[in-house]
């Protein structure tokens, strides 16, 4: 009996994600990726998976973080994302970053040799066709006009949408280590690292007020009239933003100096800017926090003269672009199709989740949902105790509900995983774990329910 194929709709994280964990079940999948034939305000490459922001998966803590919970949830799941951020991974202390053009290799390539997927390289221009019976829209934060208008019209509801700011990345043989410095936070040493994985420049306070007010002075993109009214997400704000609500923001959020000494004066600086390594071959580094929507020429009167970056050289300056995501837990029911029209499966960041690591674990679920309903058997949703379920119900469930005034989920904004998703734990006696020890207690029952979860889910398969 042939089985027919199910459509995915994008090539980025979420989208090979989804069509991998569709092809490993045995079910056929063509994937519709639009580049190059149609390009985007951020891409610049035609690859799959590609990484047009940081390089950082962030933390691969998986006791104490809850992204690095999600890493190691997604392995167990057999994620081609996380397989391959594992294979191309850099030093970055106790995050996982990685080569992002051996990354985006390598996906690709997995994906053209999977027998079961086909990869057609077009823009699906509005709706998908009536025939296609299942589809997995996992466009992401740049969906074509032409399909977001389609989505609108359909659903009757306004996506909402925000700005998403790109960090600049500076070649490392420009920077002055007469001044700069490698060292990691704390001299924390992640896998593939030895503590110095950062490079730091310092200011003083001097250094650092003049910073401060070339920010607040530089000369910004102008929005189009469309875009004015348009959020920023509050995880990625432009540096210049942030500077805006107070001066010493940035000295408490990605230039602040603790767990750092600086080896010329052995003190701490007012301020540090750190640069995570970009690529495989470390002559690439991006500045950590730093995205921003200033003009190209701002951007580089202002960084060089941050001490150690005087005559650095860009690879890229920053950026700044619009995302879209759905009201999702007013439009996708518990297994992420669109109430208004089941046979379409919402997938990644466009759901509502911010982040690549969890937007290819939404893929995946995506995935997981398609294939069980095309083999014609039940996928009991992840526990909301996991990262994957929290998440989950993050996009579907898990908000204050609209009122007279204000109709719809009212509290619904793009989120990284973060252990506030998670439902609370006890100790055996009912008593409120240590906090402390809550982290830990957290990730242990995760990965407790999370195997016990996909015993039941091999288990119903096999019937």
């Amino acid at each position: 009996m042939t089985v027919q194929p199910i459509h995915v709709i994008g090539g980025g994280l979420a989208g090979g994600e989804a069509a991998w964990q569709i092809a490993r079940a045995g079910v056929p999948v063509v994937l519709h990726e639009m580049r190059p034939e149609r390009g985007t305000e951020a891409h610049v490459t035609d690859g799959l998976a590609e990484l047009v922001c940081s390089n950082s998966f962030r933390s691969d803590d998986a006791e104490h973080n809850a992204v690095g919970l999600l890493h190691a949830e997604m392995r167990r799941l057999d994620s081609l994302i996380m397989a391959t951020g594992d294979a191309h991974r850099l030093p970055a202390g106790g995050a996982l970053a990685v080569d992002r053009e051996g990354f985006s290799a390598q996906v690709t390539a997995r994906l053209e040799a999977e027998p079961l997927i086909e990869i057609e390289r077009r823009e699906v221009a509005g709706l998908p066709p009536e025939d296609w019976d299942s589809v997995i829209i996992a466009t992401g934060p740049l969906t074509s006009p032409a399909l977001a208008e389609a989505i609108h019209d359909l659903t009757g509801a306004d996506a909402l949408a925000f700005f998403d700011a790109i960090a600049p990345i500076v070649h490392k043989e420009s920077i002055d280590f007469e001044t700069a410095w490698f060292q990691s936070r704390y001299d924390k040493a992640g896998p593939g690292g030895d503590g110095a994985d950062y490079i730091n420049c310092p200011l003083d306070e001097a250094g650092y007020e003049a910073f401060i007010d070339a920010l607040l002075a530089g000369d910004a993109t102008e929005f189009r009239d469309w875009e004015r009214d348009t959020p920023y997400f509050e995880g990625c704000l432009p540096i210049e933003v942030m500077a805006a609500r107070g001066r010493e923001t940035l000295r408490y959020g990605p230039m602040k100096p603790v767990g750092l000494t600086d080896p010329r004066t052995g003190q701490r600086a007012h301020a540090v800017v750190q640069l995570r390594q970009d690529n495989a071959l470390g002559t690439l580094y991006n500045m950590v926090g730093f995205q921003t929507k200033l003009k190209y020429g701002a951007q580089a009167d202002i960084f060089r003269a941050i001490p150690g970056l005087e005559k650095a050289e860009f690879a890229r300056l920053g950026g700044l672009h619009r995302n879209t995501f759905l009201n999702s837990p007013e439009l996708l029911d518990g297994a992420l199709r669109l109430k208004a029209q089941p046979r379409l499966r919402f997938a990644g960041q466009i759901t509502g989740v911010e982040g690549y690591v969890e937007s290819a674990a939404i893929g995946l679920l995506a995935g997981r949902y398609a294939a069980a309903e095309r083999l014609d058997r039940a996928l009991a949703p992840p526990p909301a105790t996991t990262a994957h379920g929290a998440l989950l119900n993050h996009i579907t469930g898990g908000h204050l509900p609209g009122d007279r005034i204000e109709p719809g989920p009212r509290s619904f904004q793009p989120m990284n995983v973060n252990f506030g998703l998670f439902p609370p734990i006890a100790t055996p006696e009912g008593k409120r774990v240590p906090k402390k020890a809550r982290k830990p207690a957290l990730a242990a029952r995760a990965l407790a329910d999370l195997d016990a979860w996909m015993t039941q889910t091999a288990a119903a398969a096999a019937e």
